[in-house]
């Protein structure tokens, strides 16, 4: 699968209210329409995406219906202004009547390129023209200045919907589907050809190659995923080898995503399938804009930091995020009390981490200036405090690292049509499964306001 440079994502309520509109007259008059939207730019280190916000959407006299659509220029002028005044770019819309990723027909490319100097003399940012098809599947291009009064078509290689779920249309000639393997016949017959083509071409992003993460990254890299990334900054070390899928005493003192890089390689079912072992930091900046090229991101951390980062990167910038973890509990005897592992997925619209407690807003600042790795910190702490949990278990990391990957498959395969199951929690000590409460983020909470806001979000997760 080649890179994919350049991206496209909206929240499902945006993709929602685009398509009722553009998509309106089709039925019965097959009539296309157009509009225009904000964009805002969240740039990874090697993928610039355009995060598609505001709607706006014409009033009766702004545009004219005639079997094509055109619009009229106060429409335009008015949608350009509310660009400049948000610091955004603009997105020119319209709807095509057929199914699939959209071409351009001569008339579409002349629109555009007339349109593209003067956003981009407005605004400093490229003009994103975007088409929808029948089946409410997009294409996207930027139109990027080369020279005085010369602009350049760039076609984008993906398009992503996020929140009820996660749908991605991808231009073929950019990331081309991959072809029938008979490695993965049982695989494929679970969901059909098409939903493991969407799959396959996901770039995935595994923060934490630990007990967990190991688990989860084997599971993509066998169910045919093409691009994986691995983000970690840590090395094996002797007790690690009771819980590392990849790891044999050989590996002490290697890097965990070297490790796992290795034998992925060895056991991928694509015929294309590349992993890049990053050495790197969720909480820095080059392994934050690496998580940036990614299309879907697993967090498999410990520390309420790297989850603070991941719950921004999930809301501003549109990347879905799925958590989890295992917690164990005992007895003052050191007794096993119980044990408990669990999921959840992090999309616009849904509860994010903090609000489900997966980590507490007030460690992050004490892990940020480093009291959580000082000891004298440390032992003054309750008992019960996250930092002081490090039990685990080999069997317990399978079965959190399962929850995850069923939550990636029903947001991509949407089984029965239903797509996120919200926050799952397993009891060891009762042998019970159970929905956690809370599907929504709390009052007060301030990630909701910054879903698609990109590298515009006033909160530097970074910098905390």
């Amino acid at each position: 699968m080649s890179r994919v440079t350049h991206s496209v994502a909206m929240s499902t309520n945006s993709h929602r209210t685009l398509a009722a509109h553009l998509l309106k007259h089709y039925v019965h008059r097959r009539q296309e329409d157009l509009c225009f939207a904000l964009w805002r730019p969240s740039e990874g280190r090697s993928r610039f995406t355009a995060l598609v916000s505001e709607v706006i959407l014409p009033a009766d006299n702004d545009r004219m219906l005639h079997g094509n659509v055109s619009f009229q220029g106060h429409y335009f002028e008015r949608a350009l202004s509310m660009a400049i005044e948000a610091g955004a770019g603009l997105v020119f819309l319209h709807s095509h009547p057929s199914p699939g990723w959209q071409g351009m027909s001569r008339d579409d490319v002349a629109a555009e390129e007339r349109l593209a100097p003067r956003v981009f003399a407005a605004t400093g940012y490229p003009l994103l023209g975007m088409t929808l098809g029948t089946d409410e599947a997009w294409s996207a291009r930027f139109w990027f200045r080369r020279a005085r009064g010369q602009y350049d078509r760039q076609w984008c290689g993906s398009v992503r919907t996020v929140g009820d779920g996660l749908a991605c249309t991808f231009h073929d000639k950019l990331a081309p589907p991959p072809p029938y393997r008979e490695e993965l016949r049982r695989t494929t017959s679970a969901w059909g050809e098409a939903k493991q083509r969407d799959l396959a071409r996901l770039r995935i992003g595994v923060i934490g190659v630990g007990s967990v993460g190991g688990l989860v990254s084997e599971a993509a890299c066998r169910q045919g995923t093409e691009d994986l990334m691995l983000i970690d900054f840590d090395m094996v070390k002797k007790h690690n080898l009771d819980r590392l899928v990849h790891a044999t005493p050989g590996d002490i003192g290697n890097l965990k995503v070297e490790t796992s890089a290795a034998r992925l390689v060895a056991c991928a079912t694509s015929s294309n399938f590349r992993v890049e072992a990053l050495p790197l930091s969720i909480t820095n900046e080059d392994g934050f804009r690496a998580a940036l090229d990614c299309d879907v991101l697993f967090s498999c951390v410990d520390r309420p930091w790297p989850r603070y980062v991941l719950n921004t990167i999930a809301t501003a910038h549109l990347i879905p995020v799925i958590d989890g973890g295992v917690r164990v509990s005992l007895t003052a005897k050191g007794n096993m009390r119980g044990a408990d592992w669990r999921a959840h997925s992090v999309l616009p619209g849904h509860a994010c981490l903090a609000c489900i407690g997966q980590y507490d807003p007030a460690d992050v600042a004490l892990e940020r200036t480093g009291l959580l790795d000082d000891p004298t910190y440390i032992a003054g702490l309750p008992q019960d405090h996250p930092a002081l949990r490090n039990e685990n278990v080999f069997s317990f990391g399978m079965n959190a690292a399962g929850l995850q990957m069923l939550q990636f498959l029903s947001m991509v395969v949407r089984p029965a049509g239903m797509a996120v199951a919200g926050p799952l929690n397993y009891h060891f000590a009762t042998a019970s499964l159970d929905r956690g409460e809370g599907l929504q983020c709390k009052e007060g909470c301030y990630f909701p306001d910054l879903v698609a806001l990109g590298d515009q979000s006033p909160f530097d997760p970074l910098q905390v």
